[in-house]
């Protein structure tokens, strides 16, 4: 029989014991580790998720000091994806983490699914969106979405083969800044985290072809519906 484990007794009730028994036995696949990677790894680490595989290529520079929070002083040229993990288990040490060391490919992609339940984008270029979502179809899987610029953010649940990031962005995508504030990645990573929770727990997610924008800068938000 599943035993909710004390530091998980706050979940209750708002997650079931059923909830949190399908979490502890998810498999979380998350692509980057930086601004919004970093906090959604925290999120689902702390929510109960069994297993976490945290994918980046990166290492930490000074820039990343103002928002990533798996980012500090010390860690400068630090490799992004070990300090997720050495996160992961200092908070939990009984959460399986695998970190890769590796930039997300068309080479890799597959591979990096192939026992994942769920895969969280918490990329920052529009080129490896495309990859990823080319991959998840392959694989069946669903996307969590998130990004962010400056003030605003944008966050969807993408099911697999429908084609919605290939619909937002193209190959040579360039946004019109990399502007990136302290609380926006929280914010929107803190949106990713509870969509994917909601589709881990079989739950249904309320964003189903639908893409939540908002703006800190005015708590403006508004959802634009895909066709099907």
């Amino acid at each position: 029989m599943f035993e909710i484990r004390e530091r998980h007794s706050r979940n209750i009730p708002a997650l079931s014991e059923e909830d949190m028994e399908k979490l502890a036995g998810s498999r979380v696949l998350v692509v980057g580790c930086g601004g919004l990677g970093g906090n959604i790894i925290e999120y689902l680490t702390r929510a109960g998720v069994g297993h976490l595989t945290v994918v980046d290529g990166d290492v930490f520079e000074e820039s990343n000091l103002n928002r990533q929070i798996l980012s500090t002083s010390d860690n400068i040229g630090k490799k992004k994806a070990i300090a997720a993990a050495e996160r992961v288990k200092a908070v939990d040490p009984a959460v399986d983490v695998t970190p890769v060391c590796e930039f997300l490919t068309k080479e890799n992609a597959s591979a990096l699914m192939a026992d994942a339940d769920l895969v969280i984008d918490a990329l920052d270029n529009a080129a490896a969106r495309l990859v990823l979502e080319d991959a998840a179809a392959e694989a069946g899987l669903t996307i969590v979405h998130g990004a962010i610029c400056g003030w605003d953010l944008q966050a969807m649940v993408v099911p697999p083969g429908s084609g919605l990031l290939h619909q937002m962005y193209s190959d040579d995508y360039v946004p019109a800044s990399k502007t990136s504030l302290s609380f926006t990645p929280a914010a929107c990573a803190s949106i990713e985290a509870s969509l994917a929770v909601t589709c881990l727990c079989g739950r249904e997610t309320p964003l189903g072809r639908s893409l939540l924008i908002g703006s800190l800068a005015d708590m403006s938000f508004d959802i634009i519906h895909f066709s099907d």
